[in-house]
């Protein structure tokens, strides 16, 4: 497993990278047999330290956690426990989607934009209805089912996911209700 580990603004030791390396090492045997990379990033939040965690799992599928203490070593800790506990969480449907999918996860490309927003009440009126745009980047949209998209939506800790459905190639989105369920819309065009 490929590991980076880099700070924001921080330096990073040895002793460090070894503890971080041997952690996660520990927890993706137990529970996600090899994952391809793992990219561990260390900042500062006022007087916290901050680690953010993101790891490429072999089927194409990405876990994300996130954690923060008064130390950096703790703050590895608090990440790696995170990690570890939605990993358990998904090991068996992770295991069982390794097996049935005989190919990674397949994506393709989609524009994605950043619009510009109202600042206040003081905010001039816009003259059109054109929103601006601050931003161009392009997103990885990956081909699953919808079980998968909502396990991979849970592993990133991201509240919403944009994904082709793999039945039928069309795009839909998960995500998590005010309520704390799950919805799941699939635009079909209907005859």
């Amino acid at each position: 497993m490929g590991t980076q580990i880099s700070g924001k603004q921080i330096d990073i030791g040895s002793a460090l990278q070894t503890h971080v390396t041997d952690g996660l090492a520990a927890v993706m045997e137990k529970y996600a047999q090899t994952p391809t990379d793992a990219t561990v990033v260390f900042s500062r939040d006022a007087h916290m330290y901050v680690c953010e965690t993101l790891v490429h799992l072999p089927s194409g599928l990405t876990a994300q956690a996130r954690g923060q203490a008064s130390e950096v070593y703790a703050a590895f800790e608090a990440c790696r426990d995170k990690m570890e506990k939605q990993l358990r969480r998904y090991k068996r449907r992770l295991k069982d989607h390794h097996r049935v999918r005989s190919q990674p996860v397949e994506f393709g490309g989609g524009a994605g934009y950043v619009l510009a927003g109202s600042e206040g009440e003081d905010t001039p009126e816009p003259e059109g209805l054109q929103p601006i745009i601050i931003a161009e980047m392009e997103m990885r949209i990956p081909k699953l089912s919808a079980g998968e998209a909502v396990m991979q939506m849970e592993l990133a800790e991201s509240p919403v996911l944009v994904f082709r459905n793999e039945r039928h190639g069309g795009v839909n989105v998960v995500y998590r209700r005010d309520d704390g369920n799950i919805g799941w819309i699939d635009p079909q065009e209907t005859a």
